[in-house]
């Protein structure tokens, strides 16, 4: 295969290339890339052989990029929930004896189980909780899934309320009066 420099005048030979690869179903930046032309001199070939372009593939292949991407963040909003209720059984786990805490002591790490969250560690489970599901809201968000304010509002409550009992159990004034 001959490669033509765009530069050069359109030969009787360029117009058939660009004919053949246009029926092979190539669009228009491939036929450009083989016959070493410019996108615009193959547009103007075919508008002047009367060829056009179908856009269908390429619309085919964004809906489906589109439907991937939205698949790839229902995945990730239900990766956010998973972990979001992984934290709230470490948070239940309390009520049972089984809170895990972690600390150095001057004997190396030490691992116990509590029957209470410590006000710091549930502060922190508390915020990765709020994140988690504002992130997962803002996803479901983008693809506008019916019942998303509801799920907004309900989701924004409970974060709110799990904020204020870490903020109670840390010792923090919630009264708003100082």
């Amino acid at each position: 295969m001959t490669v033509a420099n765009q530069y050069e005048p359109v030969t009787d030979e360029d117009r058939q290339r660009v004919r053949e690869l246009h029926a092979k179903g190539l669009g228009r930046n491939e036929i450009a890339r083989q016959t070493g032309r410019s996108q615009r001199t193959v547009s103007l070939i075919a508008e002047d052989l009367g060829l056009t372009f179908d856009r269908t593939a390429t619309a085919v292949a964004t809906q489906a990029k589109v439907a991937d991407a939205k698949a790839r963040r229902a995945a990730i909003v239900q990766r956010l929930y998973a972990r979001t209720e992984r934290l709230l059984d470490q948070l239940d786990a309390a009520d049972r004896g089984g809170f895990k805490f972690t600390t150095s002591t001057v004997h190396g790490i030490e691992t116990e189980r509590l029957d209470h969250v410590p006000g710091q560690e549930e502060k922190a489970l508390a915020g990765a909780i709020t994140q988690y599901m504002n992130q997962a809201v803002r996803l479901e968000q983008l693809d506008g899934d019916p019942g998303v304010d509801a799920a907004r509002s309900m989701l924004g409550a409970l974060a709110e309320g799990i904020t204020k009992l870490a903020r109670l159990d840390a010792g923090e004034d919630d009264s708003g009066e100082g």
